[in-house]
C-alpha cells in the first residue's frame, strides 16, 4: 500500500499493473524471440496510456450544488450539509468525490457518483453533518472528484464547484433575571417616568372631560392654560440600554494562555481564551436584554459600531439593534469578530485573516485627554484599526461624548480586558450617563485587578473581575442588589476556584454562586449574601431554551465589587 501512495496518481494500481505486465512481456519477447508476447506487450502497454490520453481529452462537466441547514450554526451544535451533484454529460467510468474541509471538522467526506439512488431528473444527492465548537467562518469545499476509464486504468483528478461560506455564531447562555429589566408591561415596554427617555406623546395634552381619571391631569399644562389639561396617551417607550466591548489585544493578549494565540486556527482570527469568554458575554447579555424588548446599542471601546471589523457582520456600520433581527446581527457580526492587532508586536506572517475595508475613524475636535500614571498601555496609547490610517482613543472624548448624549437612557454595560488604571479613571466619568453602570473584567489573572477594580467602583460602577474559565451566569449574578442591611460600597468577593454550577443565585437574601446539587463549589459572598440552598437558587438555564447555562469553562474564581 505504502509503495501504491509513491507511485504517480495518474494512472491506477490496475493500470501501473498492466503497464509492469506489458513492460515484462517486451522484455520476454526480446529475449525468447517470441512474436505472440511482443504484440501482447505493446498492447498491455499503449492500454493505460490511452486511458489516460482520453481522461485528459475528455473535460467532465458537473454542476454543484451545496446548501446548509440551517444557514449558520451557533457553537457547540450541527448543520446538515446537502450536495447535489448533476453530470451534463454520461460517464464511462466511475467517479469518487470528496469535499474539502476545514481540519477543524475532521476528515473530508468521500462518496461515489452516481449515487445508488439518484433523483428522476438524475440528480445524485448527498448528506453530512458538520458540528463546530468555535465560532468563525470557515469555506466549505470545493469538490475534488478522481475519473477513472470504464476499465479503471488511469484517474484524472478535477475540482468542482466552488466554496461556500458556513458562519459559525458564538452560542448565547442563559442568563438569570437581574434589575436591568425593571417594570415591564404584557407587551414587555416599560412606563416611562419623570427622567425616562423623552417622546413626542410625553406632552401631548388636552382639556379635562368628565370622567378622565385624576392621575392623567398633567399639572404643568393646567398652570400654563388656567384650565384642568390631562396627558392624551401615557407614555410608554421601548427600555434601551448600551454595551460596550473591548477588542483591543492589549487588553486580553497578555498572561500565559494569551502567549501562544489561539490553539486552533482554522478561522484565521487572532483571538485569546480571555476574549473569547467576553464574546460569548457580549452575545448572551444581547440575547437577555433584546429578548425583553429592549433597544441595544452596541459600541466598542472608542465608541464607535462595535462590529464595524467584522467581515462576517451583516450590517457593519450599524450601532442599534433590536428584536430577533438585531439579536441575528449581533451573533453573526460576533462570529468573525477579532481583536484589534497591537502596533507593537510583530504580526505572525503565517497568519491569513480575512479583512474588510473599515471607514475612517472620525477624530473628535476636543483636545485628547491625557492621563497621569498607569502602564505603557494606558488611556495615552492610540489603536491602529488594521492599518487603516490612525486610530482613535480608547474611552476617550469621542466615546464620552456620544454616551454623554445618551444620559439615563438606559444601563450601560461594559465588556473589558485587563485595562490599565490610567484607562479605568478615564473610563470612570461614563458611569454617571447609565442608569445603572456595570463593568465586567475578564483576565487570566483577576486578583491583579484590585486598582482597577478600586478606581472604577469610586467612580459610581458596580464591578466584577472573572477568569476565562468562570462562569457568564455567576459573573451576571454578581450585579444582583445586595440584601437590605448589606454593605456593598467596600465589598471585594472572591469566589474559591473550583466548578461553577447552573445555579445562579437564590431569591431573597440568599445568594449562591453555584449550588451543591448541581454540581458547583458554593461560597459564601462578604457583602451580607449568603451561600444560598438549592431550593431557593434560581436556575440559569431554563428548560427547553436551548442553551447551556454556564460557559465551556466552568471553573475558576470570580472577582466582584460593589459600587461606592
Amino acid at each position: 500500500m505504502a509503495l501504491a501512495e509513491r507511485l504517480p496518481r495518474f494512472l491506477t494500481l490496475r493500470g501501473w499493473g498492466l503497464a509492469a505486465a506489458g513492460i515484462l512481456s517486451l522484455l520476454g519477447a526480446q529475449f525468447l524471440g517470441r512474436r505472440d508476447l511482443l504484440y501482447l506487450g505493446i498492447l498491455l502497454v499503449l492500454l493505460p496510456l490511452v486511458s489516460v490520453l482520453v481522461l485528459r481529452l475528455v473535460k467532465p462537466r458537473f454542476t454543484v450544488h451545496r446548501t446548509f441547514a440551517p444557514q449558520s450554526m451557533e457553537t457547540g451544535s450541527t448543520t446538515t450539509v446537502t450536495l447535489s451533484v448533476a453530470s451534463d454529460s454520461p460517464l464511462g467510468g466511475s467517479v469518487v468525490m470528496r469535499e474539502l474541509l476545514p481540519h477543524r471538522f475532521g476528515d473530508a467526506p468521500e462518496f461515489h457518483f452516481p449515487a445508488a439512488h439518484p433523483t428522476p431528473s438524475g440528480v445524485s444527492l448527498y448528506e453530512y453533518r458538520l458540528r463546530s465548537t468555535a465560532r468563525g467562518v470557515y469555506d466549505v469545499g470545493p469538490v475534488t472528484a478522481g475519473f477513472t476509464d470504464p476499465f479503471g486504468l488511469g484517474i484524472s483528478r478535477h475540482t468542482l464547484g466552488g466554496t461556500d461560506r458556513l458562519v459559525v455564531t458564538p452560542s448565547p447562555l442563559n442568563l438569570p433575571s437581574s434589575p436591568l429589566t425593571g417594570v415591564r408591561g404584557t407587551e414587555g415596554h416599560a412606563v416611562a417616568r419623570r427622567n425616562a427617555n423623552p417622546s413626542d406623546d410625553d406632552v401631548m395634552t388636552r382639556e379635562y372631560r368628565h370622567g378622565d381619571p385624576m392621575r392623567r391631569v398633567h399639572w404643568a399644562a393646567t398652570a400654563r392654560h388656567n384650565e384642568l389639561m390631562v396627558r392624551q396617551e401615557e407614555s410608554v417607550t421601548m427600555p434601551e440600554a448600551t454595551l460596550i466591548l473591548d477588542q483591543r489585544q492589549t487588553s486580553y493578549g497578555s498572561g500565559f494562555l494569551s502567549a501562544f494565540g489561539n490553539p486552533d486556527d482554522d478561522g484565521g482570527m487572532l483571538s485569546s481564551p480571555t476574549f473569547e469568554w467576553a464574546v460569548v458575554g457580549a452575545v448572551s447579555i444581547a440575547a437577555h436584554l433584546l429578548e425583553r424588548n429592549y433597544s441595544l446599542r452596541f459600541l466598542d471601546e472608542t465608541g464607535a459600531p462595535a462590529l464595524r471589523r467584522s467581515v462576517s457582520a451583516p450590517w457593519p456600520e450599524d450601532e442599534e439593534f433590536s428584536g430577533q433581527a438585531g439579536l441575528h446581527g449581533i451573533s453573526h457580526g460576533l462570529a468573525a469578530l477579532e481583536l484589534v492587532p497591537d502596533p507593537s508586536k510583530r504580526p505572525t506572517a503565517s497568519r491569513k485573516r480575512p479583512s474588510a475595508p473599515v471607514p475612517p475613524v472620525r477624530s473628535s475636535s476636543a483636545s485628547v485627554r491625557s492621563s497621569s500614571g498607569g502602564s505603557a498601555s494606558g488611556g495615552s496609547h492610540l489603536v491602529q484599526r488594521n492599518g487603516h490610517g490612525s486610530g482613535a482613543l480608547p474611552f476617550g472624548d469621542p466615546m464620552l461624548d456620544k454616551l454623554a448624549g445618551l444620559k439615563n437612557r438606559g444601563p450601560l454595560i461594559a465588556l473589558l480586558g485587563a485595562i490599565s488604571e490610567a484607562e479605568a479613571r478615564d473610563l470612570g466619568p461614563a458611569s454617571e450617563y447609565g442608569s445603572q453602570s456595570f463593568a465586567m473584567l475578564v483576565s487570566e489573572r483577576p486578583r491583579d485587578l484590585h486598582g482597577v477594580m478600586d478606581i472604577l467602583r469610586g467612580a459610581g460602577w458596580h464591578v466584577v473581575a472573572v477568569n476565562p474559565n468562570a462562569s457568564v451566569a455567576a459573573a451576571w449574578a454578581h450585579f444582583d442588589p445586595a440584601p437590605v442591611g448589606a454593605t456593598s460600597s467596600t465589598a471585594k468577593t472572591t469566589l474559591a476556584p473550583g466548578t461553577v454550577g447552573s445555579g445562579a443565585g437564590g431569591a431573597g437574601s440568599g445568594r449562591s454562586a453555584g449550588s451543591p446539587g448541581a454540581g458547583g463549589a458554593a461560597a459564601s459572598v462578604a457583602s451580607g449574601r449568603s451561600a444560598g440552598s438549592a431550593a431557593s437558587g434560581r436556575s440559569a438555564g431554563a428548560p427547553g431554551s436551548g442553551r447551556s447555562a454556564d460557559s465551556p469553562g466552568a471553573s475558576g474564581s470570580v472577582i466582584s465589587g460593589g459600587r461606592t
